[in-house]
């Protein structure tokens, strides 16, 4: 039987608290990005002591399925990544079924572009934004990596002339596909444990999206799979293959249509591993990820 490290499904992992030498990175709470669907937006900062500045950015989202999580769950992340050098943010965006798509992915692009509009305030150097999330929040992460601005959605957040496109992308486990994505039965167990009996993945997407029917249009616009082109960002994905929520056939589809076009890609498969992971495994992903963000933000071999 597989050992599965959360009860929740589609809980963060690569935000779980990481041990760290006090006084290394400054914290700032509840910043507002900006304003959406009459409800203000916020984030979390987390800034470097050390180093001078500017320094490249990266946007943390959470996941949840879309309608769970808080940002707080990334806080371990983004003080990670601070201590490398990168100022983080862990990005709080409207839940559905209260908000339905695509104001998760609004949310995301305008914190996006934020980070842009405050580039000079915030020591952020612009040119070098990079994106990282787990499960829901690894789909969006890979959104912000793949989408460009022809391709809508951007909202009404705010800071509307910034681009909201980064240049590099670290997803752990988001579906990318969501005309073949489904849970196993395991998974849509975990999934209602976790929504307290009421929702399967099935009444994830109908939530978000008003629909089940995969053969629905929304379903592509909602597929970071359809956006990719030889433009993309770097991508580097992490996944389980006993992942009862996202199968592992998900990455893989991903990654060989960021193979064909050229686009720098790399798929860490962990065997035995379901939807998250703990101990050594994360040490050896988190820092998979700084490398990952270094070698396409800072030029780092």
């Amino acid at each position: 039987m597989v050992k599965l490290l959360l009860p929740l499904a589609l809980l963060p992992l690569a935000g779980l608290a990481s041990p760290e030498a006090p006084v290394t990175v400054k914290i700032e709470k509840d910043v507002v990005y900006g304003k959406s669907g009459g409800v203000d937006l916020m984030l979390d900062v987390a800034r470097p002591i050390k180093g001078k500045g500017p320094f490249p950015a990266v946007v943390c989202l959470h996941g949840g399925g879309w309608q769970l999580g808080h940002r707080a769950g990334h806080h371990g992340t983004m003080r990670m990544l601070a201590r490398n050098g990168y100022v983080a943010v862990s990005v709080g965006y409207r839940l559905a079924p209260k908000h339905r798509w695509p104001a998760q992915i609004e949310d995301a692009k305008c914190a996006v572009r934020y980070l842009r509009a405050r580039a000079k305030e915030l020591d952020v150097d612009p040119t070098r934004i990079g994106a990282l999330g787990d499960s829901a929040g690894g789909h969006l992460a890979l959104l912000l990596g793949l989408m460009d601005g022809k391709d809508g959605m951007e909202g009404t957040g705010g800071h509307a002339k910034q681009s909201s496109k980064v240049q590099a992308v670290v997803n752990y486990y988001g579906p990318t596909d969501l005309r073949t994505w489904a849970p196993t039965a395991l998974g849509d167990v975990m999934l209602r444990g976790a929504t307290k009996g009421k929702k399967d993945g099935n009444g994830l997407l109908e939530d978000l999206v008003g629909t089940s029917d995969r053969k629905a249009a929304v379903m592509k616009r909602l597929s970071p799979i359809a956006y990719v082109d030889g433009k993309d960002a770097p991508v580097l994905t992490f996944q389980g293959t006993e992942d009862p929520l996202v199968p592992l056939s998900q990455a893989e589809a991903l990654h060989a249509a960021l193979r064909k076009v050229k686009v720098p890609e790399k798929l860490e498969v962990l065997k035995g591993k379901g939807h998250g992971w703990g101990g050594k495994d994360k040490e050896r992903t988190d820092r998979l990820a700084v490398q990952w963000f270094d070698k396409h933000l800072k030029g780092k071999s």
